[in-house]
């Protein structure tokens, strides 16, 4: 079995995945693979393990809370997760939409041109992430973010939003428990975690209630 196929059998031990998705993994994979000489949208040494450290890594978000069908994905990059989260709803039938909060325009340019060859509803907001949520009016499910910022960081964008039927999952690194501490110095915070399929010193952070401590 070699990397992809492992990979694979990761994101179907989360969650189904139809042929059509796959699919769409490899086209998204080339189109990631054909731009990065440019846009470097990706780490270099990462390229070659894009089903496993990428598209596996980025299937827990939505895996995590399946039931959201409106997602805000904040910096958005090369669309790890947003994009996976559109593919897997996107087979789904249902109307569902992501949006991707990406301020830099070439990766922006990037996004759009993978949502529409491969038919997903997105709407990209290239903007930073402050301004776009500041009269933020529309549904919103949950919120994702990966490798953008601290817990901390993290709470002063969401916390207007996360309620009984708005959630944060988020993936947090190593240093995860040091982050939780600073953030509990301002946030009232109520979290469940789960260990990360992908790094055993990474886990996937649902964050489902939050308020500021001074309010």
């Amino acid at each position: 079995m070699d990397a992809k196929e492992r990979a694979v059998a990761l994101i179907n031990s989360m969650l189904p995945v139809s042929r059509e998705s796959l699919d769409k993994f490899e086209r998204y994979e080339a189109l990631v693979r054909k731009w990065q000489p440019a846009q470097n949208l990706v780490a270099p040494k990462t390229l070659d393990e894009i089903w496993f450290r990428h598209i596996a890594d980025s299937v827990q978000i939505f895996a995590a809370y399946p039931s959201a069908r409106h997602w805000i994905d904040l910096g958005s990059g090369a669309g790890f997760p947003g994009l996976v989260t559109a593919i897997l709803l996107d087979e789904l039938g249902e109307d569902y939409c992501v949006h991707l909060v990406e301020s830099n325009g070439r990766k922006g340019a990037f996004l759009k041109t993978v949502a529409r060859e491969l038919g997903l509803n997105i709407c990209l907001h290239g903007d930073r992430i402050e301004s776009v949520l500041k009269n933020w009016s529309e549904p919103v499910d949950a919120f994702s973010a990966r490798a953008l910022a601290s817990l901390d960081k993290l709470c002063s964008f969401v916390h207007p939003h996360i309620c009984e039927t708005c959630v944060g999952v988020f993936h947090k690194g190593r240093d995860f428990d040091r982050e939780l501490s600073e953030a509990s110095v301002s946030w009232n915070i109520d979290l469940v975690q789960q260990e990360s399929r992908t790094d055993p010193d990474a886990r996937i952070v649902i964050l489902r209630r939050l308020s500021p401590k001074n309010a």
